[in-house]
Protein backbone atom coordinates (compact mmCIF):
# COMPACT_ATOMS: atom_id res chain seq x y z
CA UNK A 1 0.00 0.00 0.00
CA UNK A 2 1.05 3.62 -0.53
CA UNK A 3 1.17 6.05 2.38
CA UNK A 4 1.57 9.82 2.23
CA UNK A 5 4.85 11.36 3.31
CA UNK A 6 5.05 14.81 4.91
CA UNK A 7 8.03 17.10 4.90
CA UNK A 8 9.09 19.29 7.79
CA UNK A 9 7.13 22.23 6.35
CA UNK A 10 4.00 20.14 6.74
CA UNK A 11 3.32 19.65 3.04
CA UNK A 12 2.81 16.32 1.29
CA UNK A 13 5.98 15.58 -0.58
CA UNK A 14 5.49 12.10 -1.99
CA UNK A 15 4.14 8.61 -1.32
CA UNK A 16 5.98 5.64 0.12
CA UNK A 17 5.20 1.98 -0.45
CA UNK A 18 4.63 0.00 2.76
CA UNK A 19 4.07 -3.75 2.87
CA UNK A 20 0.69 -5.14 3.92
CA UNK A 21 2.66 -7.42 6.23
CA UNK A 22 3.46 -4.34 8.27
CA UNK A 23 0.45 -2.05 7.92
CA UNK A 24 -2.32 -4.29 6.64
CA UNK A 25 -2.56 -7.07 9.23
CA UNK A 26 -5.60 -8.25 11.14
CA UNK A 27 -5.19 -7.20 14.77
CA UNK A 28 -5.39 -9.65 17.66
CA UNK A 29 -5.96 -7.46 20.73
CA UNK A 30 -5.45 -10.36 23.12
CA UNK A 31 -1.98 -10.91 21.67
CA UNK A 32 -1.13 -7.22 22.05
CA UNK A 33 -2.24 -7.23 25.69
CA UNK A 34 -0.20 -10.38 26.34
CA UNK A 35 2.95 -8.76 24.94
CA UNK A 36 2.33 -5.47 26.79
CA UNK A 37 1.91 -7.35 30.09
CA UNK A 38 5.16 -9.20 29.41
CA UNK A 39 6.96 -5.96 28.59
CA UNK A 40 5.74 -4.18 31.73
CA UNK A 41 6.55 -7.16 33.94
CA UNK A 42 9.97 -7.49 32.36
CA UNK A 43 10.82 -3.83 32.94
CA UNK A 44 9.80 -3.64 36.59
CA UNK A 45 12.56 -3.23 39.12
CA UNK A 46 12.33 -5.61 42.07
CA UNK A 47 14.01 -3.82 44.97
CA UNK A 48 12.21 -5.41 47.92
CA UNK A 49 14.55 -7.86 49.62
CA UNK A 50 14.36 -9.75 52.91
CA UNK A 51 17.10 -11.79 54.50
CA UNK A 52 16.73 -15.53 54.52
CA UNK A 53 17.91 -17.72 57.34
CA UNK A 54 21.36 -18.27 55.85
CA UNK A 55 21.90 -14.51 55.43
CA UNK A 56 21.37 -13.57 59.09
CA UNK A 57 24.56 -12.65 60.91
CA UNK A 58 24.89 -14.24 64.33
CA UNK A 59 25.73 -17.33 66.30
CA UNK A 60 24.65 -20.74 65.08
CA UNK A 61 24.84 -22.12 68.62
CA UNK A 62 21.89 -24.25 69.67
CA UNK A 63 19.71 -22.17 72.01
CA UNK A 64 19.11 -25.04 74.42
CA UNK A 65 19.43 -28.79 74.68
CA UNK A 66 17.65 -30.93 72.13
CA UNK A 67 15.79 -32.92 74.79
CA UNK A 68 14.77 -32.62 78.42
CA UNK A 69 13.45 -29.04 78.43
CA UNK A 70 9.82 -29.83 77.67
CA UNK A 71 9.83 -27.33 74.80
CA UNK A 72 9.92 -27.71 71.06
CA UNK A 73 13.21 -28.54 69.41
CA UNK A 74 15.10 -25.55 68.03
CA UNK A 75 18.49 -24.91 66.53
CA UNK A 76 19.71 -21.28 66.37
CA UNK A 77 17.79 -18.04 66.68
CA UNK A 78 18.19 -17.51 62.92
CA UNK A 79 15.03 -19.54 62.36
CA UNK A 80 12.09 -17.57 60.85
CA UNK A 81 9.86 -18.04 63.89
CA UNK A 82 12.17 -15.99 66.13
CA UNK A 83 12.26 -12.19 66.23
CA UNK A 84 15.37 -11.11 64.31
CA UNK A 85 15.51 -14.39 62.42
CA UNK A 86 15.31 -14.92 58.69
CA UNK A 87 12.12 -14.43 56.68
CA UNK A 88 10.56 -17.47 55.05
CA UNK A 89 9.50 -17.07 51.40
CA UNK A 90 10.07 -13.29 51.43
CA UNK A 91 10.86 -11.14 48.35
CA UNK A 92 14.29 -11.84 46.90
CA UNK A 93 15.06 -8.67 45.00
CA UNK A 94 15.94 -9.21 41.35
CA UNK A 95 15.80 -12.99 41.58
CA UNK A 96 12.37 -13.49 40.04
CA UNK A 97 10.89 -15.33 37.11
CA UNK A 98 9.31 -13.59 34.13
CA UNK A 99 7.26 -14.90 31.28
CA UNK A 100 9.17 -15.74 28.16
CA UNK A 101 7.89 -14.76 24.73
CA UNK A 102 9.73 -15.87 21.64
CA UNK A 103 11.03 -13.35 19.14
CA UNK A 104 8.50 -14.31 16.44
CA UNK A 105 5.51 -13.49 18.67
CA UNK A 106 7.00 -10.11 19.61
CA UNK A 107 7.55 -9.27 15.93
CA UNK A 108 3.97 -10.21 15.04
CA UNK A 109 2.58 -8.09 17.91
CA UNK A 110 4.68 -5.10 16.85
CA UNK A 111 3.54 -5.36 13.23
CA UNK A 112 -0.09 -5.71 14.30
CA UNK A 113 0.19 -2.62 16.50
CA UNK A 114 1.52 -0.61 13.55
CA UNK A 115 -1.37 -1.96 11.45
CA UNK A 116 -3.81 -0.85 14.15
CA UNK A 117 -2.37 2.66 14.03
CA UNK A 118 -2.78 2.68 10.26
CA UNK A 119 -6.39 1.48 10.51
CA UNK A 120 -7.18 4.25 13.01
CA UNK A 121 -5.52 6.94 10.84
CA UNK A 122 -2.96 7.50 13.60
CA UNK A 123 0.14 6.67 11.57
CA UNK A 124 2.17 9.42 9.89
CA UNK A 125 5.44 9.49 7.97
CA UNK A 126 7.78 12.40 7.32
CA UNK A 127 10.95 12.84 5.31
CA UNK A 128 14.31 12.17 6.91
CA UNK A 129 15.84 15.33 8.34
CA UNK A 130 19.31 15.86 6.94
CA UNK A 131 20.14 19.12 8.76
CA UNK A 132 19.88 19.88 12.45
CA UNK A 133 16.76 21.68 13.65
CA UNK A 134 17.41 23.53 16.90
CA UNK A 135 14.24 25.56 17.34
CA UNK A 136 11.29 23.95 19.07
CA UNK A 137 8.91 26.27 17.19
CA UNK A 138 9.75 24.66 13.83
CA UNK A 139 8.79 21.16 14.88
CA UNK A 140 5.84 22.39 16.93
CA UNK A 141 4.48 24.18 13.85
CA UNK A 142 4.94 21.02 11.79
CA UNK A 143 2.98 18.90 14.28
CA UNK A 144 0.31 21.53 14.79
CA UNK A 145 -0.23 22.08 11.05
CA UNK A 146 -0.84 18.35 10.55
CA UNK A 147 -2.94 18.05 13.74
CA UNK A 148 -0.54 15.55 15.28
CA UNK A 149 -0.50 15.51 19.07
CA UNK A 150 0.32 12.97 21.76
CA UNK A 151 2.83 11.41 19.42
CA UNK A 152 5.58 8.82 19.48
CA UNK A 153 8.32 9.71 16.99
CA UNK A 154 10.21 6.67 15.73
CA UNK A 155 13.30 7.93 14.01
CA UNK A 156 16.32 6.74 12.10
CA UNK A 157 19.70 7.48 13.66
CA UNK A 158 20.53 10.61 11.63
CA UNK A 159 17.12 12.27 12.01
CA UNK A 160 17.04 11.45 15.72
CA UNK A 161 20.23 13.44 16.20
CA UNK A 162 19.01 16.33 14.04
CA UNK A 163 15.61 16.84 15.69
CA UNK A 164 16.48 15.99 19.30
CA UNK A 165 16.83 19.61 20.44
CA UNK A 166 13.63 20.70 18.70
CA UNK A 167 11.37 18.03 20.27
CA UNK A 168 12.81 17.47 23.74
CA UNK A 169 10.68 20.20 25.36
CA UNK A 170 7.44 19.46 23.52
CA UNK A 171 4.69 18.07 25.80
CA UNK A 172 3.27 14.61 25.08
CA UNK A 173 5.99 13.89 22.53
CA UNK A 174 8.48 11.05 22.83
CA UNK A 175 11.41 10.49 20.49
CA UNK A 176 12.83 6.96 20.20
CA UNK A 177 15.24 5.18 17.92
CA UNK A 178 13.83 2.68 15.45
CA UNK A 179 15.71 -0.01 17.39
CA UNK A 180 13.74 0.91 20.52
CA UNK A 181 10.32 0.50 18.91
CA UNK A 182 7.99 -1.46 21.17
CA UNK A 183 4.31 -2.33 21.53
CA UNK A 184 3.80 -0.53 24.85
CA UNK A 185 4.95 2.88 23.59
CA UNK A 186 2.92 2.52 20.40
CA UNK A 187 -0.23 1.85 22.41
CA UNK A 188 0.51 4.51 25.03
CA UNK A 189 0.70 7.36 22.52
CA UNK A 190 -2.28 8.22 20.33
CA UNK A 191 -0.25 8.88 17.17
CA UNK A 192 2.97 7.53 15.75
CA UNK A 193 5.30 9.42 13.43
CA UNK A 194 7.92 7.53 11.41
CA UNK A 195 10.70 8.82 9.22
CA UNK A 196 10.93 7.32 5.73
CA UNK A 197 14.10 5.47 6.71
CA UNK A 198 12.82 4.19 10.05
CA UNK A 199 9.65 2.64 8.64
CA UNK A 200 11.64 0.97 5.85
CA UNK A 201 14.14 -0.43 8.34
CA UNK A 202 11.41 -1.66 10.69
CA UNK A 203 9.57 -3.21 7.75
CA UNK A 204 12.71 -5.09 6.72
CA UNK A 205 13.25 -6.29 10.25
CA UNK A 206 9.69 -7.46 10.88
CA UNK A 207 8.90 -8.98 7.49
CA UNK A 208 12.23 -10.73 6.92
CA UNK A 209 11.82 -14.28 8.22
CA UNK A 210 15.56 -14.66 8.71
CA UNK A 211 15.71 -11.84 11.28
Amino acid sequence: MNLKVLNIQGNKSKDISVSDKLAGLKVNNRLLKYVIDWQLNHSKKRVAKTKQRNEIVGSTKKIYAQKGTGGARHASRKAPLFVGGGVAHGPKGNNYKTKKINKKIRKIALAQTISKKKNNNELFIFDDVKKEIKKTKIFYTFLNKNKIDNVLIISDKITEKNIFKSVRNLPNVKLVSELGTNVYDLVKYKNVLFTTSSIKNIQDRLTNEKN
